[in-house]
């Protein structure tokens, strides 16, 4: 899990906050905003799971608290669809300014219609996905039907969704009452992909039916069969995210990752800048790097703290091995190593006060029922682990030119 908090404004000066997540090593290949539904916030645990599903496919995920939810500034009796839909792109403004510019809307409910109405104004998104949403914003209401008279009359109304009080305001039907979706979708030009539950009885099905008749393809259908309309099963969110992220794939500008291939036991790649560095070891992949400190990304251990790695696994592999062929009653080993260069006390260069020596401190820890006479003999068999020798040892390194 990686993610940072964020924060931006929006047109009208609130500050609106969110959760930005990211792959663990490596940098977004692309952007993805996403829109929370009717009531929800950014910490609803489907929007976690679809953006943590998207994250560990390579994307970048931006889930944000609409005005007036979660951590966001301002009042909910304030809200109208509208006023989503500008909170939307003041989201998308933020990332093509610190970040890059968002490929790709994902709405959920009623976050949903708002996704397809600021794709039109975002000519980076190349793709929308709805999730359980309505065919026409005005489909809300019926979430309201008992307050509606309410809301007519006096202006305002508190009124109970999902088990939550919320004051809404008449400026809030007249709002969604101008904003024809089936219509406004047809001018589309996005690759859009639908997911609906048949047995979704917030939203029914058949909005589904609609908004797909309305949008031009290159468009698709998934049925969340056994969802509800929350997803409020983890599987079923988590199922759904990893089915955007294929799906978009066909969409969306993703460099492929390059097949490292090797006749040499290890091999490591590195582009013109940086030093994120991706590497193989026999069929194993792996990302080397060096902390931030030193202009790295730190997306992966630097090459001391691999050659650390090497030291430390290879001890306690030796003290286990040793202890088992001795039938010794050891639960378990930890090798601990620390790497650093002193100044040289013994040298060929001593008259020179930069001469350095690599230093690797390791400490290891036994666990069993051990007497002192084993404990000593495994902390000289620790001595004897194949990768203490090689470092140990005067080593040659010979180096040729590989013609591509």
């Amino acid at each position: 899990m990686n993610y940072k908090k964020i924060s931006f404004t929006n047109s009208d000066g609130l500050e609106l906050s969110g959760y930005l997540e990211l792959p663990l090593n490596t940098h977004p290949h692309s952007y993805v905003l996403f829109a929370h539904c009717f009531t929800c916030n950014k910490n609803f645990f489907a929007v976690k799971n679809i953006a943590r599903a998207l994250s560990a496919k390579g994307y970048g995920v931006l889930r944000f608290d609409f005005s007036g939810l979660g951590e966001s500034d301002g009042e909910f009796a304030n809200t109208t669809f509208s006023g989503n839909v500008e909170d939307l792109l003041a989201a998308a403004d933020f990332l093509a300014s610190e970040y890059a510019a968002p490929e790709m809307l994902i709405g959920h409910s009623l976050g949903g219609a708002a996704a397809i109405f600021a794709a039109n104004k975002l000519p980076s998104v190349k793709s929308v996905v709805t999730i359980g949403a309505p065919s026409s914003p005005v489909h809300v209401k019926h979430l309201l039907r008992s307050n509606l008279d309410e809301i007519e009359k006096n202006g305002v109304a508190e009124v109970n969704v999902g088990g939550r009080n919320f004051t809404i305001k008449k400026n809030f039907l007249e709002d969604i009452n101008t904003h024809d979706l089936s219509h406004f979708a047809r001018d589309l030009k996005k690759a859009f992909l639908i997911m609906h539950s048949p047995q979704d009885t917030v939203v029914n099905i058949s909005n589904a039916e609609t908004l797909y008749k309305s949008v031009k393809h290159p468009k698709s259908f998934l049925s969340l069969d056994g969802a509800d309309h929350l997803l409020t099963n983890n599987e079923d969110s988590k199922y759904a995210g990893d089915v955007i992220a294929s799906w978009a794939s066909r969409y969306l500008e993703i460099p492929e990752d390059k097949e490292l291939k090797t006749d040499h036991q290890v091999v490591a790649n590195l582009g013109k800048e940086g030093f994120t560095t991706q590497m193989r070891a026999g069929r194993h992949y792996f990302t080397a790097d060096e902390p931030k400190s030193f202009g790295g990304e730190d997306f992966g251990p630097s090459p001391y703290q691999l050659l650390s790695a090497g030291l430390a696994s290879c001890t306690s592999m030796t003290i286990q091995m040793y202890a088992s062929r001795k039938k010794w009653p050891l639960v378990n080993v930890e090798t601990h190593v620390d790497h650093k260069k002193t100044h040289a006390e013994d040298c060929e260069n001593c008259e020179r006060n930069t001469a350095k020596i690599d230093i690797f401190e390791r400490e290891i820890v036994l666990e069993g029922n051990l007497d002192e006479q084993q404990q000593q003999k495994l902390l000289e068999i620790a001595d004897k682990c194949p990768v203490h020798r090689s470092l140990s040892n005067k080593v040659n390194i010979t180096t040729h030119l590989r013609k591509i």
